[in-house]
């Protein structure tokens, strides 16, 4: 398919309907010896003369008449095509993969806020703690936890300082052996996630001595240590935004003063080819803003660091 330069025929057009090369220049913000070269390399391409000039004039001839319409056509064809295409991106659906402890603690709660705002992008949310293979899976964006160093990808931190601490049932602030200083964690069952050195690293902190660090039941899913917690089951090690609706709403309480803080953070990653699609733009400035607006309760996952996601 043989087509002259698009900015020719678009200098061409300004040209054509002004009749004047100064006016198109100011249009679009060029010289007016800018549209004048343009005009004649279009003219030499197509070996046909478009333009009489005159002294203080320019004016079509019999063939740029006929041409200026096909191509006054072609590029209201593009536009309305490119304007379609940009539409679509802005809206449809946006499949965010990121670990099932922060999308029920964190996310799907404030997931209603997102489709007020924009009803017309659909959330698909693929709760998953594996790696994500963006050349063979449909996934837009992933929420990930670790030190940031995902070579390749559109990186983004999401806020803030991450603190853990140990949470509880408010049962256990009563009984035989309630929970009023850290040594009272002898007289009860310390719940982990796949992350022992967390406790061992709280107890250090907190000047506790004589408790085995490892000694407990353990679970996979950072959300799964939480309920148990709620359950009375024991004492979990929670990290702050994991935590903070269940310590808001009385079904968890915080015992001691004690925290420590985390070494990694939540992370938004994409590959950097499409980081800057309208859809994949608005949901990422979505979640900075959320976490942003309560910093002292978002955290860190639970889960360890997940490593880097793969791009192929």
């Amino acid at each position: 398919m043989r087509l002259p330069p698009l900015n020719a025929l678009r200098v061409f057009e300004a040209a054509a309907r002004c009749l004047s090369f100064s006016k198109a220049a100011e249009e679009l913000n060029v010289t007016p010896a800018a549209v004048s070269h343009q005009i004649k390399a279009l003219e030499e391409w197509l070996g046909v003369t478009l333009f009489k000039r005159l002294n203080r004039a320019v004016i079509l001839t019999e063939e740029g008449q006929k041409y200026v319409l096909g191509i006054r056509e072609g590029l209201e064809a593009i536009e309305m095509a490119t304007e379609k295409l940009l539409m679509q991106e802005e809206a449809g659906a946006l499949t965010v993969s990121t670990l099932p402890s922060f999308a029920v603690r964190w996310l799907l709660p404030r997931l209603s806020k997102f489709r007020e705002d924009h009803p017309d992008i659909d959330i698909r949310l693929d709760a998953s703690d594996r790696l994500t293979d963006f050349d063979r899976e449909e996934v837009d964006l992933v929420i990930r936890y670790g030190n940031g160093n995902y070579p390749g990808f559109r990186t983004e931190k999401m806020l803030t300082e991450d603190t853990l601490f140990p949470v509880c049932s408010p049962a256990l602030l009563q009984g035989v052996h309630p929970l009023r200083q850290p040594e009272d964690l002898i007289h009860h069952t310390l719940l982990h996630d796949d992350l022992r050195v967390d406790w061992e690293t709280w107890l250090a902190a907190a000047g506790v001595r004589g408790i085995d660090p490892k000694k407990g039941p353990s679970f996979n899913d950072s959300s799964m240590v939480l309920t148990a917690a709620m359950a009375g089951q024991g004492v979990a090690l929670g990290r702050s935004t994991l935590a903070a609706d269940d310590l808001a709403a009385g079904r968890l309480v915080k015992p001691f003063d004690v925290e420590i803080r985390a070494d990694n953070a939540y992370y938004i990653v994409c590959p950097e080819a499409w980081a800057d699609r309208p859809r994949i733009v608005t949901f990422r400035n979505w979640l900075l803003k959320e976490a942003a607006l309560d910093p002292g309760r978002f955290m860190s996952s639970a889960q360890g660091d997940e490593g880097t996601d793969s791009a192929g």
